[in-house]
């Protein structure tokens, strides 16, 4: 890897990150994702969410809802190492967004709520 390119872990390859996960992909960077339903071309797939967030600089999460993001983080974050940020581009409500924030902050995680709709 080049020295602007990042382990990045995807969870959520939908409609919207399936196509977000390739771009990164065609930037350079490595891409380890989860999802229950989607394995895009070029993204190597991790059998947990928790495996995806392990060693990634940035981990981003695209998720449909509240509750499933809670979850997710409560998954990741043990994970991710100490100073790596989640980037959440899920469009949830506004206490789950808060509530992932902070716990994210809490493990030493940087945290960016940057909602897609």
């Amino acid at each position: 890897m080049g020295e602007r390119d990042m382990k990045i872990g995807f969870i959520g390859l939908g409609n919207m990150g399936a196509p977000m996960a390739a771009n990164l992909i065609t930037a350079g960077h490595e891409v380890t994702g989860f999802d229950t339903a989607a394995a895009p071309d070029g993204v190597t797939m991790a059998a947990t969410a928790a495996a995806a967030a392990k060693d990634a600089d940035v981990v981003i999460t695209m998720l449909p809802n509240g509750a499933i993001l809670r979850a997710v983080a409560a998954e990741i974050h043990p994970a991710m190492a100490e100073g790596a940020v989640h980037l959440d581009c899920s469009t949830v409500d506004v206490e789950s967004a808060l509530a992932v924030a902070d716990a994210a902050a809490n493990k030493g995680l940087g945290a960016v709520d940057a909602p897609v709709s």
